[in-house]
């Protein structure tokens, strides 16, 4: 009688223990079931933008290094480091030749060859899902006047009822051709700032687009301007 009792306990024990671990089994399988779905979502954004950022990188690169000198302009891609099911994890190589020069490591690159580069991937990477403003601050400070052009050109190429670019410069060659004007300077009577507005937009029939951030710094006897 004893052994059949201690029997049944044991047998009652596992079937208790049977049913935690199917209840266990079965939380596990929902949670790797909802970790697989995340896991294939995850990677299946990142491909998409992968991918199309990577297709523009190249056209976007060769419009801004492009000139008459240089009609192909230079090349631009991005690879990934290693190859694996989750390349998201991995990291991202990105390399810009430009015009005529060979192969370097982007740390090579001068200032302003820098400053392409990376003025290209930015515009890459917004054209996969753009937005209504781009802000550019300063992104001029290392260029000379050819490529301050070239920039100011690709902006005035993009902008438009769906993107309106406002800059912040430091060359006259990017904000003289804007279509609106911000001036922000310095009242020394109550030591505040102010701005003033002034829209060039009108010899133009499209609407504004483009508008360009001045800074202006006011001195007694003397009267210095910087566009920051």
């Amino acid at each position: 009688m004893r052994a059949m009792e201690r029997l049944e306990v044991v047998e009652a024990r596992l079937h208790a223990t049977q049913n935690d671990y199917d209840d266990a089994k079965a939380v596990y399988e929902a949670a790797k079931e909802a970790f697989d779905a995340i896991k294939s979502k995850r990677f299946e954004l990142f491909d998409k933008a992968f991918t199309h950022i990577r297709e523009q990188i190249s056209h976007v690169y060769k419009d801004l290094t492009r000139s008459d000198q240089y009609p192909l302009g230079g090349q631009a891609y991005l690879d990934i480091e290693e190859d694996t099911d989750q390349p998201y994890l991995s990291g991202i190589k990105y390399h810009a030749m430009p015009p005529l020069k060979r192969f370097r490591d982007m740390e090579h690159l001068s200032g302003g060859e820098k400053t392409m580069a990376a003025l290209a991937l930015l515009f890459a990477i917004h054209s996969y899902q753009p937005s209504p403003f781009f802000v550019l601050d300063e992104v001029d400070a290392a260029l000379d006047n050819a490529n301050v052009d070239k920039i100011k050109n690709y902006i005035r190429e993009h902008a438009g009822p769906g993107m309106q670019f406002i800059v912040i410069s430091l060359k006259s060659g990017l904000f003289q051709d804007s279509e609106s004007l911000v001036g922000v300077y310095r009242d020394q009577e109550v030591n505040s700032s102010r701005t003033l507005t002034l829209d060039v937009s009108h010899p133009f029939p499209n609407p504004t687009y483009i508008v360009t951030i001045l800074y202006y710094f006011f001195i007694p006897y003397q009267s210095l301007m910087y566009v920051l």
